[in-house]
Order: structure tokens, then C-alpha cells, then sequence
């Protein structure tokens, strides 16, 4: 793995533990009894969107981590994925 191909994965990891960090403590406006016209009740009163993508960021670095040795160690492989035997075995080339 590459340094762009480690960044992306790091990007994919990240917006993925976002969307699950997202919805965590939102207090929307309707619960707060202050709706604001043209917004809709489901509306959250304050994201904190700062502090969502500091927990975050704690959450994706280890994850990242993880997945980063596993594909260095070549403990899983493109092969191992292969369950419909698509891909053919290398060939060892006898010099």
C-alpha cells in the first residue's frame, strides 16, 4: 500500500466512522421547543460539528491503523476475496 493509496483509505474510514458519529446527541429543534421558520422540526439546534470530527478523528485512527497492518502483513488478500475463482494462480517463473 501506497502513501495516496494509505490516504484514501484513511479518507474512507474517516467519512464513514463521520456518518456514524453524526447523528450521536443531536438535540433537535422541535425538542428544544424553538423552531426556527423554514426549517423543519428534525432540525438540530447545534451540530457541534468541531467536536464531532474530533471524536472522529480518535475513532478513525485506530480503525485505520487496523485495517493498514492487515493489508501490509498480507494476512487478507486480493485472493483470499476471490470466492468465485475468477482470478487465476500466479505462475512461478523457473529461471
Amino acid at each position: 500500500m501506497g502513501p495516496v493509496s494509505g490516504i484514501v483509505l484513511f479518507a474512507v474510514v474517516w467519512s464513514m466512522v463521520f456518518f456514524i458519529v453524526l447523528p450521536l446527541r443531536n438535540k433537535t429543534q422541535g425538542d428544544a421547543g424553538e423552531i426556527v421558520p423554514g426549517t423543519p422540526a428534525s432540525a438540530p439546534v447545534n451540530p457541534d460539528l468541531k467536536h464531532k470530527a474530533k471524536i472522529t478523528t480518535y475513532w478513525a485512527l485506530p480503525i485505520w491503523a487496523v485495517l493498514a497492518f492487515i493489508i501490509l502483513s498480507g494476512a487478507v488478500t486480493v485472493r483470499d476475496l476471490d470466492w468465485f475463482d475468477r482470478m487465476s494462480t500466479p505462475e512461478v517463473s523457473r529461471d
